[in-house]
């Protein structure tokens, strides 16, 4: 059974905009109901905008209307007549010229919607170029006046999963950098640093209780004369 291009993204939309049950959203979208679920509860796709399947075109407005007055139907994915983009495992990712007008568009979406993704995720996804990237970045691309942020899966550029795969590498990869020293820190490094700072304690404590201990002596000393 055929699903939108990006089903998470998808799933999100209808959690907000509709009515249907989590089983319909999980049967439409190719999804678990479990993982709809934890859409919904914000446990998964946190942050991730929602894409409307009417305006796409891979749903009509009368199908979503029926579905959602009677829990025990089925939503059809409307049939498209576009190509759907292959994934690719190995080598460099191959635009074809008629769409690669379109790819600073592309980029531009993904640096506004999902900043957190790198350079090299977005090279891969839609076959660009680091320097690209950056001029779109810095608005400085010959072409800036003209650049409109379009959804990359829409443009045909990358599909759906693609996309989503890079976006959760890219948000475990943050968390990560953002973490605690002491949690990212090798094997041994925590626990040397530990007995340097239990050792140090250990130093100025001695040295703050040795004037203590002299005086103590002293006034022993002082009394032991003064007794017969």
């Amino acid at each position: 059974m055929p699903h939108p291009l990006m089903p998470k993204a998808t799933a999100v939309w209808l959690i907000d905009k509709t009515t249907l049950t989590f089983e319909q959203i999980a049967l439409f979208c190719g999804l678990h109901e479990l993982e709809v679920q934890a859409i919904a509860d914000g446990e998964v796709a946190l942050g991730m905008h929602g894409l409307n399947p009417v305006s796409r075109g891979e749903l009509s407005q009368e199908e979503l209307d029926r579905c959602q007055q009677d829990p025990n139907t089925r939503l059809a994915l409307l049939k498209s007549d576009k190509p759907q983009p292959k994934s690719r495992n190995k080598g460099a990712r191959y635009t074809p010229v008629s769409k690669r007008g379109d790819r600073p568009n592309a980029i531009a979406w993904l640096l506004k919607n999902y900043p957190e993704l790198a350079d090299s995720h977005i090279s891969k996804l839609i076959g660009t170029t680091k320097p690209t990237i950056n001029a779109i970045r810095s608005r400085t691309h010959w072409n800036t006046a003209n650049i409109t942020p379009l959804n990359p899966v829409g443009l045909g550029l990358c599909n759906g999963e693609d996309l989503e795969d890079a976006i959760a590498k890219a948000r475990k990869r943050a968390g990560k950098l953002n973490a605690t020293r002491a949690a990212t820190a090798p094997d041994g490094i925590v626990g040397k640093h530990r007995i340097q700072e239990e050792r140090t304690a250990e130093k100025f404590q001695l040295k703050t209780s040795s004037p203590n201990l002299e005086s103590n002596e002293q006034v022993r000393s002082d009394t032991s004369e003064l007794d017969p």
